[in-house]
């Protein structure tokens, strides 16, 4: 590596240093036992065994790999079966299964953009989504986090030919929601394409014979002809892999067109199986998404004394108004949110520790991450762990 190379990566660990901002993975062990408030396991699908039987089943009989791209050799019958029952599950025309969901928004946003497309994003949107923005070459203008007015007078009046809404379903970090009938209207009225993430809200959201299917479906945007979805598989459904949603000419676009679909190898076999499994046991056992929004507001509840009485910068609308299994915990700093997050571990409870450039609001947080499975005393236990630690915030 030039010196030159070396002197600049070197400063920039210094940077990260001096700001509290250093990364490193957190290695866990198969015996480890600690409470986990950290994983997007939403479900507790990831080691269910009907999930990693499907898998098991799926490597003796396709092998550990996709072995090419999806249009060489890299599909096999579970990934058209997974695209058919994912989209009937989301209420949606059709489905195309990337490998990553970070690679479905980019695929369909750089397939769909250009200097022909305007796309308006809402300024919380994950990085897959502004990455996508950053590639597709198109203009990209950001708005107020959920401010459809803001929204509608950015694409009044545009020179492109075509227009692009961003927005996340549920949000990753604040874990708000998006008002998406607002900006299905606006969609219409615009002429506009509402491009929607639902990477934290499938298996989580829906109401009634919806419940656990997402925000969209068994709604007036699921299935509508200005309405794309994408998804991830490694959230709720506990395994890898993306997925965009929409109409079969979008479908067939995007196998054309989309360079992270065309050019990558397939999702594994054993992926795939794993996925499909998990979308028929979210069908067939709706009472997992209600438990983890259970939990999600036992959790709240467990913490608000603490947080009432901490007098830091908490949002405490955040944590009380989750819709789905994400709570977020506003802290004074980077460091002290990392300093929290380690004494939560240290006693046996992982969190997440969001620090900038994670946080679109720039504000260092823990985010909690509620799961079906959790039990009423890992809850009082974790929130114990946590309300000790926020009461010694300064």
């Amino acid at each position: 590596m030039s010196a030159s190379m070396i002197k600049w990566l070197e400063r920039q660990a210094a940077v990260r240093d001096r700001r509290g901002l250093v990364r490193r993975p957190l290695v866990r062990a198969a015996d480890e036992e600690f409470i986990d408030l950290a994983s997007n396991d939403y479900l507790g699908l990831a080691a269910d065994p009907r999930v990693t039987g499907a898998a098991a089943a799926a490597v003796l009989q396709w092998g550990a790999g996709a072995t090419s791209s999806r249009l060489v050799a890299g599909t096999t019958r579970l990934h058209l079966d997974l695209e058919q029952e994912l989209a009937m599950l989301a209420g949606m025309e059709t489905a195309l299964v990337f490998s990553s969901g970070y690679l479905a928004n980019i695929g369909v946003i750089t397939a769909l953009g250009g200097p022909g497309t305007l796309i308006v994003a809402d300024e919380h949107c994950h990085a897959s989504m502004i990455d996508g923005f950053r590639l597709s070459r198109s203009r990209t203008e950001s708005f107020t986090h959920n401010s459809v007015e803001e929204a509608g007078r950015l694409l009044a009046g545009r020179p492109e030919p075509r227009a692009l809404i961003a927005v996340e379903s549920l949000y990753s970090v604040l874990g708000d929601e998006a008002p998406l009938a607002a900006l299905l209207a606006l969609a219409e009225d615009h002429d506009a394409v509402l491009l929607i993430d639902e990477a934290h809200s499938l298996g989580v959201t829906g109401t009634g014979t919806f419940q656990g299917r997402g925000s969209v479906a068994g709604t007036d945007l699921a299935g509508h002809p200005n309405v794309i979805v994408t998804a991830t598989l490694s959230k709720a459904l506990g395994s890898q892999g993306g997925a965009v949603l929409g109409s079969p000419l979008l479908r067939e676009h995007l196998v054309n067109r989309a360079r992270s679909f065309i050019f990558d190898t397939g999702l594994a076999p054993a992926a795939a199986a794993a996925a499909l499994a998990a979308v028929r046991i979210i069908r067939d056992e709706p009472w997992r998404a209600g438990a983890v929004r259970s939990n999600a507001a036992a959790l709240a509840a467990g913490l608000a004394p603490a947080l009432a009485a901490s007098g830091t910068a908490v949002d405490r609308a955040a944590v009380e108004q989750s819709s789905g299994a994400v709570q977020s915990i506003a802290m004074p700093s980077a460091e002290a949110a990392l300093a929290a997050a380690g004494a939560a571990r240290a006693s046996g409870v992982r969190v997440g520790c969001f620090r900038p450039l994670s946080v679109p609001d720039g504000i260092s947080r823990l985010r909690l991450t509620a799961r079906a499975t959790l039990t009423p005393e890992e809850i009082e236990d974790s929130c114990a762990v946590l309300r000790g630690i926020l009461e010694e915030l300064p």
